[in-house]
């Protein structure tokens, strides 16, 4: 069954979040996200845009991605004949970098390729190795090392199987050590976001002694290379996430021995071809990948979870319960995550919830039709 895109809706949505989220580059306290609805032959697909209000993280932001989408993407996809989802990348991989632009529009199509054949997201990308999900969480900087210490044992409470804890030069090895002191057996990670340099060597090898599961992207967001001494240099793995954006890069990380775990996040590579094929690289190289987070509404959530059924998704991913982020996602019923510390993935066509049109409406910035 052949997908011909007849109309794609953009919406710019405004959420609040219910705690602040602070990274190395920056403190944020609410969310300005694009939804991206696909419609053939009667049927509709969504998908999320990743990208954040600012270019931190990468080079895209919302506004940015709005006008990929509207002005790039869209003229290049609608109206034409697809045999499949996977068949997207092809149309718009000419467009240089907005990988999350271009992924919220592929992970539509995905989402509405499953829906057109009645069957689960999870099993239309090819998943299916787990019926649920183990999930961690993701914890920003705190004001305080008491505030830090506080938020790891609610979560523990909630029953998450692992804690990443963001770090920054100043916000590190000393609370690193307070957090290992408190919890010396909980499985414990800490993400850089690139906030170190090569000359940082001997500081990060201090890391070595709270045996944590791995340091996320210490150097810099473009950097593969420089993470081969690093992580020669240090018994923790080395887990990449900005500098990987596609299976070549993957390939090359793994070669040159610059890491030993990989964040996937959907849109950073493109949507779900570009995922699967950075997984399976991964995975012929025997180095296990987790599913990252951006902050994602309830459809972004939603993709998480089908994508972490994949096979070589064996580390707990930053996919956890909507309440954590949101006083009211944009899905129902929104994310839950079990007393074990697991999502049960859904079964119903697509990506398996139904969407809370009144509170999208409600919380709408702008909406463009484009046919």
């Amino acid at each position: 069954m052949g997908i011909k895109l007849d109309r794609i809706v953009l919406r710019q949505i405004r959420m609040p979040l219910v705690h602040f989220f602070e990274t190395s580059f920056g403190r944020t306290f609410g969310r300005d996200i694009i939804l991206v609805e696909v419609s053939a032959g009667g049927v509709t697909g969504w998908g999320e845009v990743t990208a954040g209000e600012n270019p931190f993280y990468n080079e895209e932001w919302t506004e940015s991605s709005w006008l990929i989408l509207r002005d790039y993407v869209a003229p290049r996809v609608l109206g034409h004949e697809f045999a499949s989802a996977a068949d997207v990348w092809g149309r718009i991989g000419h467009i240089r970098g907005h990988y999350m632009a271009r992924g919220g529009l592929e992970a539509a199509v995905w989402d509405l390729e499953a829906r057109m054949n009645g069957v689960p997201l999870w099993k239309q990308i090819g998943g299916g190795a787990r019926t649920a999900i183990p999930c961690g969480v993701s914890i920003g900087i705190q004001d305080s090392v008491d505030q830090l210490l506080g938020k790891i044992e609610t979560e523990l409470n909630a029953g998450y199987q692992r804690i990443k804890m963001k770090m920054k030069p100043g916000w590190d090895i000393d609370v690193v050590r307070q957090v290992r002191q408190r919890f010396p057996r909980i499985r414990l990670m800490v993400d850089a976001n690139s906030a170190y340099t090569l000359a940082d060597v001997e500081h990060l090898k201090r890391l070595d002694e709270f045996y944590l599961m791995m340091m996320e992207q210490p150097l810099g967001h473009d950097e593969i290379i420089d993470h081969a001494p690093l992580q020669a240099a240090l018994a923790t793995p080395i887990c990449l996430d900005e500098c990987i954006r596609s299976a070549h890069q993957a390939e090359q990380a793994i070669r040159l021995g610059a890491c030993r775990i990989i964040n996937i996040k959907l849109g950073r590579v493109g949507g779900f071809r570009g995922a699967k094929a950075v997984h399976d690289v991964a995975a012929a190289g025997n180095v296990p990948v987790w599913c990252g987070g951006m902050l994602e509404a309830g459809i972004g959530r939603a993709h998480n979870i089908a994508l972490s059924t994949l096979g070589n998704f064996v580390l707990p991913g930053d996919v956890s319960a909507s309440k954590r982020y949101w006083k009211r996602d944009i899905i129902l019923p929104e994310v839950e995550v079990t007393p074990q510390g697991t999502i049960e993935v859904p079964n119903g066509p697509g990506f398996g919830y139904e969407l809370d049109f009144d509170y999208i409406r409600e919380i709408q910035v702008r909406e463009e039709t484009l046919v």
